[in-house]
């Protein structure tokens, strides 16, 4: 556990979508740790109307497997022809396939749900709900990188929603948000690269940048 002691900067400029990882085990007692990192996100109104399903069964895990492959031969050309220019984002999607090809074999995914329907309109009550779930995702993902693990976000088993209801056992009123992947990394953590703070920054009004660099 020393190793969630890692500085929050470090942490947050260090942390990566981690696709391929180990099939080694990983601790009950950790998972359940990051899970409690989680929890200390905050929410709407302060409602922490939020679930969490960890799946470690194989057959869950086979089930919810063949809906993300059937979702990811759905989006596989749409990816590629995106990236047809860009042999970064080629990579990514190499290792998106990896992922949904060695998906079973990942040893712990985490669910992460609200309590409520699924919200489409309007569209600001859909961020509302949503913006109580996904802060704690992130608490997840930041601790992941802390622990030393493997995780990224993934939502393509969840695309058909009533079919990963049925395979959860969800009730009506719990809707499956994301799923995050833990496992040991295959390689290193390391530095991200972005694009400059002032290139994305407005001020006042959209496309004023006085903090983008110039020369």
């Amino acid at each position: 556990m020393s190793a969630l002691e890692m500085p929050l900067v470090d942490a947050m400029t260090t942390q990566r979508a981690v696709r391929r990882v180990k099939p080694d085990p990983v601790d009950d007692a950790l998972v359940l740790r990051l899970i409690e990192l989680a929890l200390k996100a905050p929410s709407q109104q302060n409602s922490q109307g939020w679930e969490f399903l960890v799946v470690k069964d194989a057959a869950v895990k086979a089930r919810l497997g063949r809906q993300n492959r059937r979702m990811w031969r759905l989006y596989r050309r749409v990816a590629a022809w995106k990236a047809r220019n860009d042999p970064k984002a080629q990579r990514l999607n190499a290792a998106v396939e990896w992922a949904v090809d060695h998906f079973e074999a990942i040893p712990v995914y985490v669910v992460a749900c609200i309590r409520g329907p699924r919200v489409y309109f309007p569209p600001i009550l859909a961020a509302s709900a949503y913006g109580s779930i996904f802060p704690s995702i992130q608490n997840l993902l930041l601790a992941a990188r802390a622990a030393g693990l493997g995780a990224n976000l993934v939502t393509m088993p969840l695309w058909n929603n009533f079919a990963a209801r049925r395979i959860l056992g969800l009730p009506w009123n719990v809707t499956p948000v994301a799923m995050v992947p833990l496992g040991w990394p295959i390689g290193r953590y390391g530095p991200t690269t972005r694009r400059p703070v002032g290139d994305v920054v407005s001020l006042d009004r959209f496309g004023n940048r006085p903090w983008k660099a110039t020369g």
